[in-house]
């Protein structure tokens, strides 16, 4: 790697699981920087290990970061190429790293970003919501009061809704949610990339109710529809008239529900087996009629 006279910011995506999603680009500049950067520099340790990169690692997280960030500084205005890299995704995401880039950018440095792993977009893509228009918001609030607050300044806002949350508050979110924003399509994806993957798409109004479905374990992305898909209690009412059951569950489709669990909802809310149901659905689709 050419050195410069001041060094180069190099913003390296991970793997936010499968270790295989590492591009060719991000392994070569680990390998050929003068330092790497580490949320967590046993997490990383692994990485490297993995492909057999052998360079000097140093500690960098929320805690130690002005401390550290002016150290790197001075290694970049050195000539020095650093490589910082988060413990899994895009550094600078709900990171410390768009502490550096900020410091780096004032004194000069060059900036030379990745693209990579991200776990909020990988959700996205495969969420079957709007991906037209989406705002990530990263970690709502810790406290409750102050997260009700920010997730009523943000329920008329159009577009997918993007949430990163920990096992442990994510019932009380979904709560916070409910009474917020309403009833709203949702997905609930965990552990993105990992063995263990899995995608909940649902609606608010039914996972507060029953949330049987989720393990809470693990790492959570929440995909929340914008205002604009809001399910008002009209539009699920529906599901309790004298209609069709294809027709609720076409209704419920239309609003950004998956169809198995369209399905599964109105079920519930006849009281009827989801054989039933199904085969109201499939028998409509055959016809030309969904």
């Amino acid at each position: 790697m050419e050195r410069h006279r001041s060094g180069i910011l190099y913003l390296v995506p991970t793997p936010i699981g499968n270790m295989e999603d590492m591009t060719y680009r991000a392994v070569r500049v680990l390998r050929e920087v003068d330092m790497i950067a580490a949320e967590d520099t046993r997490h990383t340790g692994i990485l490297l290990s993995y492909y057999d990169i052998h360079k000097p690692l140093i500690s960098y997280h929320e805690h130690n970061k002005h401390e550290k960030g002016a150290y790197l500084l001075s290694l970049l205005q050195a000539g020095n190429s650093v490589a910082q890299v988060s413990d899994a995704g895009m550094p600078a995401i709900s990171d410390p790293g768009a502490d550096l880039v900020k410091k780096a950018i004032a004194v000069g440095i060059s900036i030379v970003p990745l693209p990579g792993a991200n776990a909020a977009l990988t959700s996205l893509i495969a969420s079957g919501l709007s991906t037209k228009q989406f705002t990530f918001f990263g970690f709502l609030p810790k406290r409750k009061s102050n997260r009700k607050e920010m997730l009523s300044r943000i329920r008329s806002q159009e577009g997918t809704l993007l949430f990163y949350e920990a096992p442990h508050r994510l019932r009380d979110v979904l709560l916070d949610m409910h009474e917020q924003l309403g009833n709203r399509p949702i997905v609930i994806a965990r552990e993105v990339t990992k063995k263990f993957e899995t995608m909940i798409r649902t609606d608010l109004s039914s996972l507060v109710a029953d949330d049987s479905q989720i393990m809470y374990k693990g790492e959570f992305v929440v995909v929340v529809g914008g205002a604009e898909t809001s399910l008002n209690t009209a539009a699920h009412d529906d599901t309790t008239e004298d209609i069709p059951y294809e027709e609720a569950v076409y209704s419920l489709i239309q609003s950004g529900i998956a169809k198995k669990e369209a399905i599964r909802i109105v079920a519930k809310k006849r009281h009827v087996s989801r054989r039933d149901v199904y085969n109201a659905v499939e028998a409509a689709s055959g016809q030309g009629g969904f």
